[in-house]
């Protein structure tokens, strides 16, 4: 109910809309009666206060906030007395209008139109397609290139397969030696070509000219079986020397051997500096000096890693040398130096002697200072016959007249009999030696008078 407390009249019928308007009766109690058209507005008020409180609900602050299709509200205003304004507004009071005026703008050209999406859609696919297309043609002219051992440079290496190697193990070997571009490719390919069954342990000769059908059939006995070579390395032979002696032996191309040397990293063996890398020194006296079989054209670090294996099991891993090593004050780096140093002073009859000297310079002040004075180590640090200058004068960790102890490397590779003599030299209280030029004999003696009468005698 609307206006004062009263007695009411009852309303007449509010009419329908219809398309002319029609003028409305007018009440006869005037000081009661509302018109229709100040009912209407009540109505509409009410239905904004409505709408303002579910818009509150959905979480919009004020009405202007709201969706547009949530705020379309005929204005009070609109509705005057005499006139029926409300079919223009009678859509837009629904739902269902305002869904039509959405629709009406949506259609009008304010929103994408769904063909255009489409059309673009089926642009950028058929790009893709274009682009996998180009992709899928471009590998596989890169595996066909592989497989048929196509433009590739010229190139041939020795490859090892050891008892239990799987096809993987191989495809890794050849893929190292550059035989291959792809390893997972020849895996994937090699049960076509019965890898299974002829691939067998040896050692092979194979080039890129072969395709994988090809490698694969050659690395079997009645293959392309490398040839060997055989190697003598003599005792106290430098890195140097003996890359040079591998090289001259057509085992592997000496600058091949040398990188190997510098940089590559031996992790089978502990007794190697794998860190400080750049420097064939590092090697040094852990290449053991023996007679050895060589495959021609041998992969580099395979040639090292044969004498690096011979020092493990003929030092470290050596009944006769394992114990006393285990047992030393001096740790395996220093028994390797000492043995250098023993075996490029001896001439294979006063090992023990000369180990005697060195241990007694290291582990007693005496006349000497800790300082070894050896030559051959100064020969290894100038690379060439040394002068008398070179004594004070040549700055080197290995000039040993000038710095204490030990070198900070070997100097050379020394055999078994050095390292043991180093592990058990003799017991003396020598400090001094001096060749005998007529007997080609050392001459040993405690004292640095003795020594320098020894000097005026066989000098």
């Amino acid at each position: 109910m609307y206006g004062p407390q009263q007695e009411q009249q009852p309303s007449p019928p509010l009419p329908q809309p219809q398309r002319d308007p029609v003028p409305l009766p007018q009440q006869q109690n005037t000081s009661s009666k509302i018109t229709i058209s100040q009912m209407q507005e009540q109505l509409l008020l009410s239905k904004h206060m409505r709408f303002t409180s579910l818009v509150s609900c959905m979480g919009y602050s004020m009405p202007e906030m709201a969706p547009a299709y949530l705020v379309r509200v005929c204005p009070a205003e609109k509705i005057e007395k005499g006139t029926d304004h409300m079919s223009d507004c009678q859509n837009s009071d629904t739902a269902k209008g305002e869904a039509q005026e959405v629709r009406k703008q949506t259609g009008s050209g304010q929103g994408p139109k769904p063909k255009k999406k489409r059309r673009l859609g089926w642009l950028g696919y058929l790009a893709g397609v274009i682009v996998a297309s180009f992709l899928l043609a471009g590998i596989g002219w890169l595996a066909v290139n592989d497989v048929c051992a196509l433009n590739k440079a010229p190139l041939t290496a020795t490859i090892e397969v050891e008892s239990g190697d799987s096809v993987g193990t191989v495809a890794t070997k050849l893929k190292k030696a550059g035989l291959i571009n792809s390893k997972l490719l020849f895996m994937i390919t090699s049960p076509v070509f019965h890898a299974s069954r002829y691939i067998q342990p040896g050692v092979y000769e194979l080039n890129t000219d072969m395709d994988f059908n090809c490698l694969i059939k050659s690395m079997q006995p009645t293959g392309g079986v490398a040839a060997t070579v055989t190697v003598t390395i003599p005792e106290g032979y430098t890195v140097e020397q003996i890359i040079q002696l591998l090289a001259e032996n057509d085992v592997s191309d000496a600058s091949a051997l040398e990188e190997s040397a510098k940089n590559h990293v031996f992790d089978k063996f502990d007794f190697v500096d794998n860190e400080n890398l750049g420097s064939i020194s590092r090697l040094e006296g852990y290449l053991f000096p023996d007679t050895y079989e060589f495959y021609v054209k041998e992969n580099a670090d395979s040639a090292l890693s044969r004498l690096l294996a011979n020092f493990q099991d003929r030092s470290v891993d050596d009944p006769d040398l394992a114990p006393l090593i285990a047992n030393s004050s001096y740790s395996l780096k220093e028994i390797v130096i000492m043995a250098s140093l023993i075996e490029t002073e001896t001439d294979g009859t006063d090992r023990t002697l000369i180990s005697s000297v060195i241990h007694n310079r290291l582990e007693n002040v005496g006349e000497t200072a800790h300082l070894l004075q050896i030559d051959a180590s100064l020969v290894y640090a100038a690379g060439r016959e040394i002068t008398e200058d070179d004594y004070q004068t040549l700055d080197s960790p290995y000039n040993l007249y000038t710095h204490q102890g030990l070198p900070p490397t070997a100097i050379a590779n020394a055999g078994k009999a050095s390292i043991q003599a180093a592990l058990q030299p003799d017991d003396t209280n020598y400090y001094f030696y001096v060749l005998n030029p007529d007997t080609q004999r050392h001459v040993f003696s405690r004292t640095l008078s003795e020594h320098n009468a020894n000097l005026r005698k066989f000098g």
